[in-house]
């Protein structure tokens, strides 16, 4: 299998070279060089949720070797060699969400941290490297990497994370000329350096102590990549059952492999186990309840479908509201997007008149099953401590909102909500001048923390569009023959005719296969536009949308054109947007707003006061 990896990688890399009439496109930043624009502003990256290495510093014995090796990250040989041992040592706390006694595992420091997430899989790379081709090196540019499974205060607790990053943007500034630094984060970094924005004028000890003014004086442009603003509903289906799409699918195709004890392993039990403890999977459940995300009889994105047998005609640049343009999405059936997690195919459907309520209360105190014996493994979820007739009553015939999600997680995964819900919070503020959203935990979420008082601070919103994106899920109860075992999986039987939005179990809406169009531009299309509530100073935001084209041939590896998640780091178009902001440009001077999407119209029917 390494063998032919390393080939395939031999082959993109040498073969277009040698075949006759192939060329390969010059880069942004060549073609952008010999047009004569040079590096001018600092910048900074902030990796998301995954991407960045982690490497060991203190671990248990059968961690012996490893110190300062990749646990996370390169080539991920220990995954295969001490599987167990691994895993043990990517768990944190499950009271306290730091390190467990007797581990330590870090940040990997550098542009190396997150250029690759594994050899030959591009993360940060190809922008780097472009930046580079301009002027850009060591002095003026910089990773701000971090531990990506803390809550975002646990990062600057333990490792001082958000003071190194306010120091090093202070010394880029003066070292630079005085000249304001352009951050470029992405995924679910977007929302730890959106807590960064409060964080650094906040007094101490709770605060940076950088006061009124920092951002505007040090930070020309925040260029968000990929922004989970409000939230990711794969999320809820994460910390439910740890699938989403592709697990399930593969669950279904390879029935009992993932349920299998083989090499004494329970694959799924084991990721939720751990997983379960990143606190930081929190900052990406939905937000704004039922008024961003809809209630069980409406959504904002109720009018799309999932057609995208028109995906071929992509404009290269600029507005286009062609009938072309917006026939990618389709309506062909409708679908309950604001039921985010249904409990059978009739709770998908069924009008909500007819579907049972849902009383958290019912459910506090249920004790765990008096059957579960030591005969079912080591192996221990929060599922072990709630009784199989309580787990019956969860999915008898439910659907479940943005709201009511949260109030299922609180029921059935505790412990892991409550130290959640200490750092993190998920609604929207009826009045942001009380006191009580001075408090961390609410400034990740755009509806319920204000931008700082920068009026010359430009928030632009990058994201892909085109790919059908997980929206609202179907589950069943797993069967019943095997204990210590997650309850609830993705009904896979669940499907309807082809070029409908409903598939396998899951519903799609446009995004850029990971985060909904109405996560990534809600706050710059609407929540920010102009003077809000939420942004107070008036800073300009830009939305700028980059439909998807697949490569044409393998030989193009992941695509110049491609809008997905974390290939839109390749994406020639929203490099030289990067590129152009970095050397001086303004969003005026880019196009201003580049949008192909709903989002305008999504915006528009979310009755959210401004």
């Amino acid at each position: 299998m390494c063998t032919i990896w390393w080939l395939l990688l031999f082959l993109y890399h040498c073969l277009p070279a040698t075949l006759p009439g192939f060329q390969v496109p010059e880069s942004p930043g060549a073609r952008l060089k010999r047009e004569g624009l040079t590096a001018q502003h600092p910048v900074v990256l902030v990796p998301g949720i995954i991407t960045g290495g982690l490497e060991l510093w203190e671990g248990k014995p059968c961690a012996e070797g490893l110190f300062r090796k990749r646990l996370w990250g390169g080539t991920f040989s220990e995954l295969f060699k001490r599987p167990l041992c691994w895993l043990d040592h990517l768990i944190l706390h499950n009271e306290t969400g730091l390190d467990p006694p007797g581990i330590r595992v870090r940040a990997i420091p550098g542009l190396v941290s997150a250029d690759y997430f594994a050899p030959g899989y591009f993360v940060w790379a190809v922008l780097i490297e472009n930046l580079a081709k301009i002027g850009y090196e060591g002095k003026n540019l910089y990773m701000a990497a971090y531990d990506w499974r803390l809550s975002f205060q646990n990062t600057e607790i333990r490792d001082q994370a958000l003071s190194r990053l306010k120091s090093k943007i202070e010394l880029m500034y003066v070292t630079n000329g005085y000249k304001k630094v352009v951050v470029v984060p992405h995924s679910m970094g977007v929302v730890y350096f959106l807590h960064f924005l409060k964080w650094v004028e906040t007094p101490p000890p709770m605060g940076g102590g950088g006061g009124p003014g920092w951002c505007s004086k040090h930070i020309k442009a925040v260029m968000n990549v990929g922004p989970t603003f409000l939230g990711v509903p794969k999320t809820v289906s994460n910390i439910l059952s740890g699938e989403g799409k592709d697990i399930a699918l593969f669950r279904a195709m390879f029935s009992g492999v993932l349920e299998s004890e083989l090499l004494g392993l329970q694959t799924l039990e084991h990721v939720l186990r751990v997983t379960r403890t990143w606190d930081s999977t929190m900052s990406l459940l939905p937000k704004g309840g039922e008024t961003i995300w809809g209630n069980l009889d409406w959504s904002p994105e109720e009018e799309e479908g999932c057609d995208l047998s028109k995906k071929k005609s992509l404009p290269s640049s600029g507005n286009d509201n062609s009938s072309d343009a917006k026939k990618r999405f389709q309506v062909q059936e409708s679908v309950n997007y604001g039921r985010i997690i249904s409990f059978g195919k009739a709770a998908s459907k069924l009008p909500s008149s007819q579907l049972p309520s849902f009383d958290s209360k019912e459910f506090v105190g249920a004790g765990g099953d008096k059957n579960s014996g030591s005969s079912c493994g080591e192996v221990w979820t929060e599922y072990d401590e709630i009784s199989r007739e309580t787990i019956r009553k969860f999915a008898e015939n439910k659907a479940f909102t943005a709201t009511t999600a949260l109030d299922l997680l609180r029921s059935v995964a505790p412990k892991t909500m409550q130290r959640g819900e200490a750092h993190f919070s998920h609604g929207i503020a009826d009045d942001l001048d009380d006191p009580k959203y001075e408090h961390y935990k609410y400034w990740s979420n755009p509806l319920e923390t204000r931008l700082p008082n920068a009026p010359d601070m430009e928030i632009y919103c990058l994201y892909g569009i085109g790919i059908p994106t997980e929206r609202s899920y179907v589950f069943k109860l797993s069967p019943k023959d095997k204990c210590k075992s997650i309850p609830f999986r993705i009904d896979t039987s669940v499907d309807v005719e082809e070029g409908s939005c409903f598939k396998k179990g899951v519903s799609f809406v446009d995004g850029d296969e990971s985060v909904p169009v109405l996560s990534a531009g809600f706050m710059c299309a609407k929540g920010w536009r102009g003077k809000t509530r939420f942004n107070p100073s008036g800073s300009p935001t830009y939305v700028r949308e980059y439909r998807h084209k697949p490569p044409a041939s393998l030989l193009e590896g992941r695509g110049i054109e491609s809008g997905s998640h974390v290939d839109l780091m390749g994406n020639y178009a929203f490099i030289e947007d990067i590129l152009r902001v970095a050397a001086g440009a303004n969003g005026a001077d880019i196009g201003g707003d580049q949008i192909y999407s709903d989002i305008i119209k999504m915006s528009e029917k979310i009755d959210l006061p401004l």
